[in-house]
């Protein structure tokens, strides 16, 4: 098994996992020195596209971003969203996984569940890609946004769900926009981490779409902690720029390469 998997396996209860979305080699190398895990989200048909959801963005859109990131990364657990369409049966899925990890060289795959697709995930496995599974709310399935698990009724599905999709073999599991009481349940019940966003302390560890928790997505939803506000930051320099060369203080002779080629 591979060692950053195992390291992320033996975090279980000892010490929270750090996980954050990169989809450049720029913003990867940074989360590199910090983050256990770099997820290339799906999300980035919303963050990148500006799509209304996650539902068009191409395996194409995630291998070309996911080997940027691959670059920027040497420490991190290296996991990739697999679009949605790209798992509809088993045939498909280990066809379409085994081409991610070839082209991007990632150490594993993200499958969202849809209560159904468990030897989806036990195919993958059995072929030697790691899988990372995904409950709660489940954008590439669910059109509309709830809070999961707030029933006894739902407690017990989701608990089921999770229990199923580490007996396929997942090696952890995203928990998204799930109660706390359901959150710790299923994280007590787990011998495999839960990774939780919008899903309280009781997870194992945490995941923030990286824009949003820096201030860029314009997203900022009550389970999104806003550490700065880039827009502002990045805005002021475009105008001091803008400023710049209408005043005709930019470029100046030190910025000129006479012929010489920028290192």
């Amino acid at each position: 098994m591979n060692k950053r998997i195992i390291k992320i396996l033996n975090k279980k209860n000892k010490s929270k996992i750090v996980s954050l979305t990169a989809y450049s080699k720029n913003i990867a190398k940074i989360l590199d020195n910090y983050c256990d895990v770099v997820l290339v989200g799906d999300s980035m048909a919303n963050v990148l596209y500006g799509l209304k959801n996650t539902h068009k963005l191409s395996l194409e859109n995630i291998i070309q971003h996911s080997a940027s990131v691959r670059k920027g990364i040497k420490k991190a657990l290296l996991v990739v969203d697999m679009p949605k369409g790209t798992y509809a049966n088993k045939k498909q899925a280990k066809k379409n996984a085994a081409l991610i990890v070839k082209k991007t060289k990632c150490d594993a795959v993200k499958i969202e569940s849809n209560n159904k697709n468990f030897d989806i995930i036990k195919e993958l496995v059995r072929s030697k890609i790691p899988v990372m599974g995904h409950i709660g709310f489940t954008p590439q399935f669910k059109n509309k946004f709830n809070i999961e698990g707030n029933s006894k009724k739902k407690i017990i599905k989701l608990l089921n769900e999770a229990k199923l999709i580490e007996k396929a073999g997942a090696f952890s599991i995203v928990l998204e926009c799930i109660t706390p009481k359901t959150s710790d349940q299923i994280t007590k019940s787990l011998k495999i981490p839960t990774i939780g966003i919008g899903s309280s302390i009781n997870c194992d560890g945490q995941i923030l779409v990286t824009d949003d928790m820096l201030g860029l997505s314009g997203f900022y939803p009550k389970f999104v902690k806003k550490y700065a506000s880039l827009n502002r930051i990045i805005e002021k320099a475009v105008k001091k720029y803008t400023t710049d060369v209408r005043l005709k203080k930019f470029p100046t002779t030190k910025n000129f390469l006479y012929g010489r080629r920028s290192k």
